[in-house]
């Protein structure tokens, strides 16, 4: 089916499907976002995102017209003007330098694209593993459900961050690497457990029923009909995911097992390295890493919480 026939008096109106559908999601789109719109933590944490957001987008863009490469450079800069480093915050460098030289907040700009990206794609490769699996044990059930089921409750038993420095010890962990990782170990985890719990709910709908009887094969209704309808709590744990990520990097990097050239977590390991990390006289070395990592993750954090209200009609307000 192409079109959708609209009967109006005497003459019929053939609306492309195509049409229908985008008319239908533009609607959801609006009335979800006025849900959304309803919670200030949610609209807070969608802001510091954004903000973030154009950090990260400011970096080469100052790179290539008012910075100069040879100093500001993230990783290989250097300011031979500064006799000392650590130099304190400053007209020329308005968060100081780091015990290399290197300007601290050209590194601040420089890792939040690459947290946004481990963020995002440890989220995507959670998301297309936990809704497969809870879709797909939902509607078999029987020996495949309880394989899965049992699957995720082993990989709950063992925290993440034990596993991640285990194998950061026994090979070299990158970004896309780390990435990667934590998108495989949540998506296997406490996530399909939940969606697979939405996916029963969906499983009993009329809708399903007439895909089978109007001779639907079984990927068609879990990848056609299914699916699509897990996609809002799917997007809801993708907030989560990300927080989780990113600490997690942080975490790694601080404590020198991963190969990333510079991230939040390694500029922290930097002011350690060096015996600033506790020193207050040398803050400008900890605290914008520190509140950075924080206040991304609590922005997701909240926006997750917000998300929650409109994918959980329980919890809506109206």
């Amino acid at each position: 089916m192409t079109s959708q026939t609209v009967s109006g008096g005497a003459a019929t109106i053939y609306v492309p499907l195509w049409k229908v559908r985008l008319n239908l999601f533009l609607k959801s789109l609006q009335t979800n976002w006025a849900l959304f719109a309803e919670n200030p933590i949610g609209l807070i944490g969608l802001g510091v995102i954004i903000f973030f957001g154009l950090f990260a987008l400011a970096h080469p863009i100052l790179m290539s017209t008012v910075w100069d490469p040879k100093v500001y450079d993230p990783i290989q800069g250097f300011d031979l003007e500064i006799a000392f480093h650590p130099a304190p915050p400053s007209a020329r460098h308005l968060l100081g330098t780091d015990p290399l030289g290197r300007d601290v907040l050209s590194q601040l700009m420089y890792s939040t694209r690459w947290e946004f990206v481990l963020g995002i794609l440890s989220a995507v490769v959670t998301v297309v593993i936990a809704t497969t699996i809870g879709a797909v044990s939902a509607y078999y059930g029987g020996v495949i459900d309880t394989l899965f089921m049992r699957l995720a409750d082993l990989v709950i038993m063992v925290p993440t961050l034990p596993i991640l420095i285990v194998l950061s010890a026994l090979t070299e962990v990158g970004m896309l690497q780390l990435a990667l990782v934590i998108g495989v170990l949540s998506g296997f985890g406490g996530t399909p457990i939940v969606i697979k719990s939405q996916a029963l709910t969906i499983k009993v709908k009329p809708f399903i029923e007439a895909a089978r009887i109007a001779g639907g094969g079984d990927f068609h209704i879990i990848f056609k009909h299914m699916v699509p309808n897990l996609l809002p709590i799917s997007l809801l744990y993708m907030m989560f995911i990300v927080t989780g990520a990113i600490f997690s990097e942080a975490v790694l990097s601080f404590f020198g097992l991963t190969t990333i050239r510079m991230s939040w977590g390694i500029m922290i390991n930097t002011t350690q390295l060096f015996g600033y990390l506790l020193r207050f006289d040398t803050w400008w070395l900890l605290i914008p890493a520190s509140l950075a990592i924080t206040t991304m993750c609590a922005a997701f954090y909240l926006v997750g919480r917000a998300l929650d209200e409109v994918v959980n009609p329980r919890l809506r307000r109206r």
